[in-house]
């Protein structure tokens, strides 16, 4: 029998993909090619006007090669501006004209979206959210590779 621990991984993609995957279909059932990946940068664009790629990889909680790939492909959409310093080691991101709009169309379905997650929060016997940011705050403190070290040491 394989325990939890060992399928972790396994069961939060699964869920992950879920999720993700409801709300990819409501993207293209509203023709848009939005998706969901793109929601952390434009959600801060719209806070901060404009951002760094390292700025943005921070608010979305990933990796700068991750953002540079969304960023690259919301470009494409023509969903961002991209500007490059004159020392060409920063670029300074915005929201495009059509990002803005885009934004604004899909507004209402960020509130419903929202609205259904916490929906989902209450029917669980512990809100997901919750359970989310306190394992994200026990990681802070010690990274899941060092646990795996500290077991693999008999610790």
């Amino acid at each position: 029998m394989t325990r939890l621990s060992s399928r972790l991984g396994t069961r939060l993609r699964a869920l992950l993909a879920m999720l993700d995957g409801d709300v990819e279909a409501l993207y293209a059932r509203l023709g848009t090619p939005f998706r969901p990946r793109f929601y952390p940068v434009v959600s801060h664009l719209l806070a901060a006007g404009s951002a760094t790629v390292g700025e943005l990889a921070g608010a979305a909680g990933v990796s700068q090669p991750a953002i540079t790939q969304t960023l690259s492909e919301m470009e494409k959409l023509g969903l961002i501006d991209v500007s490059v310093a004159d020392d060409r080691r920063v670029r300074s991101v915005a929201l495009s004209q059509a990002g803005a709009a885009t934004a604004g169309e899909l507004a209402p379905m960020w509130l419903a979206i929202d609205d259904a997650a916490d929906e989902l929060d209450r029917e669980l016997p512990y809100a997901l959210s919750a359970i989310l940011d306190a394992a994200s705050d026990a990681l802070r403190k010690e990274r899941f590779l060092d646990r795996i070290d500290r077991h693999t040491r008999g610790d």
